[in-house]
């Protein structure tokens, strides 16, 4: 039987009217139609696969989805549709497969009809139910190989996450500048700096500085600042915003001498740290204070040569720092090092503030040849440009 343009969607509309009426047998047999004279589209074979499952024809309906998905690779009903019938069945992998990829194929729920937004948030709860059942299968099979999560390398079980989706991948991301072949790692172990001792060690007698100054209120100043001549730096209404606000004991690779006055036994403290010196720029030396309620935004650093390290001084409960994918509480007098080109982001969700002793050390992996040629390169930049230059964190 041959069937004109007209009869074809005639033939369509009525099936689709069936379908909606829940008359399966006869959508069915009008897409078969429409299928037999030649003039299916993706659409049509759709309908037919809706219409092939009401009747509980899996293979029928699997044959007319696979079409779609011949004609239409990122047909998102298409993908979700296989995706039902594979779990239906039992296929885990191939059900995950198509879940993810009707998720990443999916765009922002507002641009979708509500029943199609419904599917997306449908498959996206499945992925998440294959990632929990994956991430569990194999936990348990790695833990008959002996795997002790307690005491196994952190790398690793790091990796685990990341390969079963409970933990995304985060890479060094400098605003600024990029030194090539440095490791990714977003905090660095802290048995590997052993001169953090000394400054835990005077963890008090800097506390005890910080608590003078933090009498006079108008010491602090908020830390990110307009500059004259730079476009903004917004960072989500942290411009000018005193709920982050730095006390500087050097900026910019300068003592700031009348704070410095005030921290003695601080700069004492920080005199065999060994800072990323490059005139200008660095290092910075500061208490970095976040009041009650307040978070700093995520962002990242201008430079991974350098990394920052926190030392922390007050911390009430409710305070959280994300450094990539690892999310980790403040403990005071407990120092700790991170890249910051690394996205990274603070919290501070208790009724008091939140200090910490925030200074930058070079990079370890750097040899003295290759600090020597980044401090030559910026003093470059600097004589090229003839002003002094705009750094902040």
């Amino acid at each position: 039987m041959h069937t004109n343009p007209i009869n074809a969607r005639a033939l369509g509309k009525s099936g689709m009217e069936a379908l909606r009426r829940g008359d399966a047998h006869t959508a069915r047999a009008a897409f078969e139609e429409i299928l037999a004279a030649g003039k299916a589209d993706a659409s049509i074979f759709l309908a037919l696969a809706y219409a092939c499952r009401s009747l509980e024809d899996s293979e029928a309906a699997m044959r007319a989805i696979d079409k779609v998905l011949s004609m239409e690779p990122q047909n998102l009903r298409a993908l979700i549709f296989k995706a039902d019938q594979l779990h239906a069945v039992e296929d885990a992998r191939g059900a995950a497969a198509y879940y993810r990829a009707a998720v990443k194929s999916a765009p922002p729920n507002a641009s979708l009809p509500p029943d199609l937004r419904d599917q997306v948030l449908h498959a996206k709860s499945m992925c998440d139910h294959y990632d929990v059942q994956f991430e569990k299968l194999l936990r348990d099979k790695l833990s008959e190989y002996g795997l002790d999560e307690s005491v196994s390398s952190q790398r690793f079980r790091q990796s685990l996450d990341i390969l079963a989706g409970v933990k995304a991948l985060y890479f060094q991301e400098p605003r600024y500048y990029f030194f090539p072949e440095l490791p990714q790692i977003q905090f660095f172990d802290r048995n590997e700096f052993p001169w953090l001792d000394k400054v835990e060690a005077e963890t008090a007698s800097i506390r005890a500085e910080l608590v003078e100054v933090m009498k006079e209120d108008a010491a602090f100043r908020p830390y990110v600042q307009a500059t004259p001549n730079r476009p903004p730096n917004k960072q989500e209404g942290m411009l000018n915003n005193p709920d982050w606000s730095a006390f500087y004991l050097w900026k910019d690779g300068k003592i700031v001498p009348e704070n410095a006055a005030r921290c003695p036994m601080t700069m004492k403290a920080l005199t065999n740290v060994p800072h990323a010196r490059i005139k200008n720029r660095s290092p910075s030396v500061l208490f970095s204070l976040l009041r009650p309620g307040a978070r700093i935004p995520r962002h990242s650093g201008l430079v991974n040569t350098r990394l920052i390290c926190h030392l922390p001084l007050i911390v009430p409960d409710g305070c959280r720092f994300r450094v990539g994918n690892d999310v980790r509480s403040w403990v005071e007098g407990k120092a700790w090092l991170f890249d910051d080109t690394i996205e990274h982001e603070a919290w501070n969700e208790s009724n008091e503030v939140r200090v910490v002793l925030l200074f930058e050390i070079w990079r370890p992996e750097l040899t003295d040849e290759e600090r020597r040629w980044v401090i030559a390169m910026f003093e470059a930049i600097d004589a090229n440009s003839g002003e002094m230059p705009v750094w902040d964190s």
